[in-house]
């Protein structure tokens, strides 16, 4: 095949040349001169105006793919270069890649699963336990651009410089050692003894005959070594032993002493012997030297690809065979590793090294958590002016005389939002910290509780750093610490002695006496003390504010205790003069924060469970993740990965000034528990979050007391890990005490007395959990039952319950819901608990689900971010139960929706992961008939119908990539679990699907080519992600199917379209086009007849015919559609010129097809580019004028000037026309503005036709007999065609050059050496006898060429009749068929 592609290029290239050439075959006649004039003023004239209309070309149905290749499967198995005809047999499948967590256990806890019963809690469950599902496409990193290839070559920096043969014979009279030491080589000469290697006889000591080695070094690096008779090296060497094909020097000694063998690639041998031992070493090292600086390249070389054989003998005088055999595969080496060396002549273009992104997929990865800024906050000391020593003896350190507890928290000042959990850290020292043993905190040794089942990971002793992150950062967010101490009375009071700073020594005894007190009665009571902040970054960019310290130590107001106070503290922080009035305390609190590495060793998540890498020594210093509230809205949300379940509880405010019911209710305590069950034998849930130092799950906690306050606020946070499973009867249990803090009353008061209760139900409306701030009424009593009467309002008459107050809502609270499996938006609820009670029961209607899938588009963006897998899950697994076509075409709607929300949120990257990592189509089985890509193409049909919501077809235009890619992963998944990728490929889908698809194609067609006026974003949407599914549909479909999609899709387009529309088809091409196997798919092989073709087979082959683009169907539409675009305005002539380029450029650096064999098959694709481009080489060469509007400006742009364009002599043809306008304009060398002369016709068999095949039409001729000088007319010509190219959906005609054409369809062409006659024609005319007009007028030129004899004719090639329209021609002296 190689042979015959260079058979017919050189052809090709012959005519070329003798046709623009007109010294190769004598002198121009000057009447054919003087007739190209009078065709040149015929299209100058202003009179010459097109009025017939333009002609759609006709569409060439292609192949059926699947046949041919059952039909010509002996030729394809033949053929050598057979991969180049298939496919690979697994080109795609499915795996499942195991889900990465960050942490060392699952998030999900083990009875997880079993304990759900809620559909959205299953489905969150085995959304974070899933693991990956991938389709692989093998060849996938050839689908796209030429820049995407996997090895490109990258364009060097400075040419290399090349050195021929004949550079190096002059270099022959030049010293050796001089020569080694110019190029940096190794030198060596001397007498050695050469064997006679005859295989005929045996090696002897007469047949060793003394000649003179010169070993040198060629300037492609390599190495010869020549030997003569004496030791003038100047003369034609003897013979030459190329070391290029040397594979090793060994010593041998069997047939003569000091004699060593050169070991040949192709198993001959070389003996030479020295006269001593010491120069045979030296010999052999040198040798050996050279052969292992360059054994991997020879070898490397060796194994690229097969060696030709076809290159003429050596005519060394050598007497042994087997020299002349290795002489000759030496050549080919060395002719092989000058040709790779040199460089590819794309590697010179720009556009090569233009760093173009736009047409690369963005890359996906699989979700994982993201964070915002983080920021370590290490805390190290807190201490206050007022020390002393703890112990008895007095013997220990100097310390804080009493326990203090601070709690970090991050707020935001300009929302006025707390932005993150608290953060307990206890600095005391160790002896400080036994005051309080045993009154709440737990044993010191107990890390983890025996709180839920699932067995959490480790809690830290004492955490002193904290890990918070802050997804929108800016200088307005602070670090608040508030301080705490033990229950002892009033703030006032207990702050007293740290706001002085005399005579502290006895000061500090009198308040460790009472310390030990109070913490040895009421240590797990605490009260509030201080407060402090400083600010966390410098600007919106999250620069942290690293220098800046803590404030001083407020103390704190108890009427000034609630977030909403403090965020009217920091208001005032930064104004000094505000800050003066408030009462500090005398102490220090270190705190620094900096920037968190990502691979921050010993760090455990919220929910205490160690990250990867968490050192099992390292929990007494682990840092421990702080949970951030993130803004409830879409932008910063993201979809959960990890299982999640925290409700933070805060209780704000309780107003007991009006009770009765109990005589002390002062000090009040709250205690927060978490109940299953109000029964009376209930027990409390160890789910709580329990304090540093104590164990990680409690049963209650406590908030913070104020001393003397019958309306106490408060400002604690109970962080409590809820069960998988809720019910009805979870409620969180409320109990309020009076604490006595009377130390000096002589009898013993109990410390703790019960003044009420309150109780709130975690679920509501139908198991929803409602979370808000709640008022709830408190009962002085709690009887079993409780649960069934909430407030007073509703209470029975006979209830049990005693409401304080009459059941006024007197206790004050807040939550905050921070879970993964539940949800508080109530469309999304609502529309899971249907499906639940659809999978239930059958009752349940589908037009009730319908009513439900619409309230989808109510749900809040950040709820559908957050559970964006889970709900798209969902929707699919409905889309192929529905039983209503309805109830599809409404799943698909909300499924447009949400696709809509996250890219005006821009979060597309999201769905990307999902379509890419999550979803999965429910296995394939025989009951469920119905599949994702069949239904969903349905739908997408529906919903494009012009009668639907234009708003959301819309929608579907703009993102359509997510169905599309849907739809190619359900078909992959499909094939593979139902086993028909085995089948044939037109046996794996069903005929509905098939004819699903052929719909969805045509029913997108008009919303790309009528309505990119009105919504250009969406169109060019919809038809580059159209390109992208029909690319894929190649890998699974039926190819001839897709083929007839690809036609489908070109009808729609017509000569005359608006840029914006070629800008749409060539996008499209350019996109099928860079399909990893386009190769195949055209199928690059001879469809003659028999084996033995005729040149007229190889002609219908390589030129641009009707079976030339039925047989090799993508290249030939490409290459057609080219041609028509090459009659249009530059701006598109660009845009078909740079598709077919990167194409070809992507075919140079594939190195899959790298061999000189594949690209010579590659060649034969391309044969009719030859022609192609020489019809329309002045096209490629012009610049265009500039748009005219009305008959009155053409014709003053007829009037030019000369100077625009330059005439040049016949002989400077080759240079310009065929170098820069051709060649150079295809691979991007040379410009396509320069002013070169006008190139004749390129005649050959359908050639124009092949361009845009017409169907016939009448034409309307008109003649003009006005004459001008020769650049005049040219000026004219230019004119015409400007106002033609820039009048839209103008009428349009074509000069061309026209030989006379025999009526009778059997009648040879006349001979087509004289000058044509140029006339302005329609496309029409190309398949129709000229009228009689032109007949009559060549006829005398017809007679002359009869009379040229054979050589004017074609022979035995047959008739060739030829159209071949341009703007502008000269004469040729003689004519070829150019195939």
């Amino acid at each position: 095949m190689g042979c015959t592609t260079s058979v017919v290029l050189l052809e090709g290239l012959r005519s070329i040349l003798e046709r623009n050439c007109t010294y190769v075959k004598g002198s121009v006649e000057l009447g054919a001169l003087e007739e190209e004039e009078e065709a040149q003023s015929l299209w100058g004239s202003q009179q010459w105006i097109p009025t017939t209309a333009l002609v759609k070309p006709k569409i060439i149905e292609p192949l059926d793919y699947e046949n041919v290749l059952l039909q010509r499967k002996t030729q394809i198995i033949s053929d050598v270069l057979r991969d180049m005809l298939q496919f690979p047999t697994e080109d795609f499948q499915i795996s499942t890649l195991r889900r990465q967590g960050r942490t060392l256990l699952s998030t999900v806890p083990e009875t997880a699963e079993k304990e759900a019963s809620s559909l959205f809690v299953q489905e969150c469950i085995k959304t974070y336990k899933s693991d990956w599902h991938v389709v692989n496409y093998k060849y996938e990193e050839y689908s796209g651009d030429f820049r995407q290839l996997p090895h490109k070559v990258l364009r060097p920096e400075k040419l290399a410089a090349h050195v021929f043969e004949v550079d190096e014979d002059v270099e022959k009279d030049e010293d050796a050692a001089s020569l080694g030491s110019q190029k940096g080589g190794v030198s060596k000469h001397g007498w050695l003894y050469k064997g006679n290697m005859n295989s005929a006889i045996s090696v002897t000591m007469r047949s060793f005959k003394r000649r003179y080695f010169h070993l040198a070094q060629l300037g492609d690096g390599s190495y010869n070594l020549n030997f003569y008779k004496d030791e003038n090296t100047s003369k034609e060497p003897k013979g030459t032993i190329f070391l290029d094909s040397c594979m090793g020097v060994v010593q041998n000694s069997k047939v003569r002493r000091f004699a060593f063998e050169l070991k040949m690639q192709d198993k001959t041998t070389f003996l030479l012997a020295a006269d001593s031992e010491a120069e045979m070493e030296e010999w052999i090292s040198i040798l050996n030297k050279i052969l292992h600086s360059s054994f991997e390249q020879a070898m490397q070389e060796k194994r690229n690809g097969d060696l030709n054989d076809d290159e003429e003998h050596g005519k060394a005088e050598l007497s042994s065979g087997n020299f002349q055999d290795n002489f000759q595969t030496a050549r080919d080496i060395e002719s092989r590793m000058r040709s790779e060396a040199r460089l590819k002549l794309f590697i010179l273009d720009p556009d090569t090294q233009k760093l173009d992104f736009s047409g690369i997929e963005p890359d996906v990865r699989p979700f994982e958590e993201k964070f915002g800024k983080r920021v370590l906050v290490s805390c190290h000391n807190l201490s206050f002016n007022l020390q002393g020593c703890v112990t008895e003896n007095e013997e220990g350190p100097t310390t804080n005389v009493e326990p203090f507890y601070v709690v970090l928290s991050l707020f935001d000042v300009q929302n006025s939002r707390k932005i993150s959990a608290d953060f307990h850290v206890d600095l005391n020292h160790p002896l400080v910290r036994q005051m309080t043993c045993g009154q709440g905190n737990g044993s010191n040794s107990e890390i983890i509780g025996d709180g839920p089942p699932e067995g959490l990971g480790l809690a830290p002793h004492y955490p002193t750093q904290g890990v918070f992150s802050v997804t929108c950062p800016h200088p307005e967010i602070f670090l608040v610490a508030r301080i705490e101490k033990v229950l002892q009375g009033g703030i006032t009071h207990c702050t007293e002695p740290y706001m002085k700073s005399s005579d502290s020594t006895k000061v500090a005894q009198k308040v460790l006496k009472n310390t030990k007190t109070a913490c040895s009665r009421l240590g797990q009571y605490r009260m509030p003390f201080a407060w402090a902040a400083r600010p966390v970054f410098k600007d919106a960019s999250g620069t942290l504010e690293k220098n800046a310290r803590f404030s001083a130590l407020y103390r704190q107001d108890s009427s000034k205790l609630s977030d909403e106070d403090m965020f009217k503290l920091l208001t005032d922080f930064r104004k000094p003069e505000k800050m003066a009035k408030f009462p500090v305390l005398l102490g220090n609190l270190d705190v620094t924060i900096d920037n968190v590495a990502p691979d921050v060793p010993n760090c455990v998540t919220t929910s205490y469970i160690p990250v990867r890498n968490f050192e099992q020594n390292g929990s007494g210093s682990a840092l421990l993740e702080v949970e951030e509230f993130v803004p409830c809205i879409a932008k910063c949300a993201q979809p959960f990965t990890i299982y999640k379940n925290h409700l933070y509880v805060y209780p704000k405010h309780l107003k007991y000034d009006g009770q009765k019911s109990f005589a002390k209710a002062r000090n009040i305590a709250v205690c927060v528990e978490f109940k299953d069950s109000d029964d009376d034998e209930a027990q409390q849930l160890k789910c709580i979050y329990g304090r540093p130092g104590g164990p990680l799950f409690t049963k209650q906690a406590y908030a913070a007391v104020l001393h003397h306050q019958h309306n106490p606020e408060f400002y604690d946070e109970i962080k409590i890990e809820l069960p998988t499973q809720l019910h009805e009867k979870h409620h969180l249990l409320f109990s309020f005490y009076h604490v006595s803090c009377d130390n000096n009353s002589k009898k013993k008061d109990v410390v703790e007395t019960a003044v009420g209760s309150a109780w709130l139900p975690l679920l509501k409306d139908g198991g929803r959990v409602i979370m808000n701030e709640q008022q709830l009424p408190v009962a002085a009593n709690l009887p079993a039952g409780y649960l069934g009467s909430q407030d007073g309002a509703s209470k029975q008459s006979g209830s049990e319950i005693k409401w304080v107050d009459g059941g006024k809502p007197l206790f004050t609270l807040s939550t905050h819901l921070v879970s993964t499996v539940y949800t508080q938006d109530q469309h999304l609820h609502n529309f899971f608990q249907h499906c639940q009670s659809m999978d239930m029961s059958e009752q349940a209607s589908e037009g009730e689900l319908i009513k439900y899938l619409k309230s989808l588009h109510a749900m809040e963006g950040h709820v559908m971010v957050n559970f964006l897998p889970t709900i798209l899950n969902q929707l699919f697994c409905i889309l192929t139960r529905a039983t209503h076509e309805d109830v599809a075409i409404n799943v698909t709607r909300v499924m447009v929706h949400v696709v809509a929300q996250c890219h005006e949120e821009g979060l597309e990257h999201y769905l990307r992961s999902f379509v890419k990592f999550v979803f999965k189509p429910e296995p394939y089985s025989s009951i469920c008939l119905r599949t994702v890509h069949e239904e969903l193409a349905k739908a997408m049909t529906a919903i494009l119908k012009p009668s639907t919501d234009f708003l959301t077809s819309n929608k579907l235009l703009k993102h359509s990539w997510y169905f599309f890619e849907a739809l190619v992963k359900s078909m992959a998944y499909y094939l593979t679990e139902s086993g028909k990728v085995k089948l044939s490929r037109n046996q794996r889908f069903s005929a509905s699907f098939y004819h699903a698809v052929e719909t969805l194609v045509n029913m997108l067609m008009p919303h790309i080519t009528q309505k990119y006026k009105d919504n250009l974003d969406a169109s060019r949407n919809a038809n580059h992600n159209l390109a992208l599914f029909i690319k894929h549909c190649f890998t699974f479909m039926d190819r001839g199917f897709v083929f007839k999609q690809i036609n489908n899709y070109m009808n729609c387009f017509v000569p005359g379209d608006p840029k914006t529309l070629f800008e749409f088809k060539f996008e499209f091409l350019r996109v099928v086009c860079n399909h990893e196997h386009y190769i195949p798919l055209n199928l690059p092989m001879p469809f003659g007849k028999g084996r033995i073709q005729r040149f007229q087979d190889l002609q219908l082959d390589y030129s641009l015919t009707d079976d030339f683009c039925r047989n090799h169907f993508l290249v030939g539409l490409l290459l057609r559609e080219v041609g028509g675009a090459l009659q249009e305005p530059r701006d598109i002539r660009q845009i078909a010129v740079q598709v077919l380029k990167g194409l070809m450029i992507k075919h140079t650096f594939d190195d899959r097809y790298a061999a000189k064999s594949h690209q010579a098959r590659l060649a034969t694709l391309y044969l009719p580019l030859f022609g192609l481009l020489q019809e329309n080489v002045y096209r490629l060469d012009i610049k265009d004028s500039a748009p005219l509007s009305n008959h009155n400006n053409m014709r003053e742009d007829s009037l030019v000037p000369n100077s625009m364009v330059t005439p040049q002599k016949p002989g400077s043809y080759i240079e310009n026309a065929l170098h820069k306008d051709v060649f150079g304009v295809i691979s991007g060398t040379a410009s396509p503005h320069s002013s070169t002369p006008n190139v004749s016709s390129v005649h050959h068999a359908d050639s124009r036709g092949s361009l845009a095949s017409t169907d016939s039409a009448n034409s309307l001729l008109d003649k003009s007999n006005d004459k001008t000088n020769s650049l005049e007319k040219r000026s004219h010509r230019h004119s015409l065609t400007s106002q033609l190219q820039h009048i839209e959906r103008f009428p349009r005609r074509h000069s061309v050059n026209v030989p006379p054409l025999p009526l009778d369809p059997e009648e040879c062409a006349p001979p087509l050496n004289r000058t044509t006659k140029r006339v302005t024609m329609d496309f029409s005319l190309l398949t129709v006898p000229l009228p009689d007009l032109l007949l009559d007028r060549d006829s005398e030129i017809q007679k002359a060429a009869a009379d040229s004899g054979p050589d004017g004719g074609h022979g035995e090639n047959g008739p060739v009749q030829v159209l071949s329209v341009t703007l502008g021609g000269s004469p040729s002296a003689h004519h070829k068929p150019f195939i």
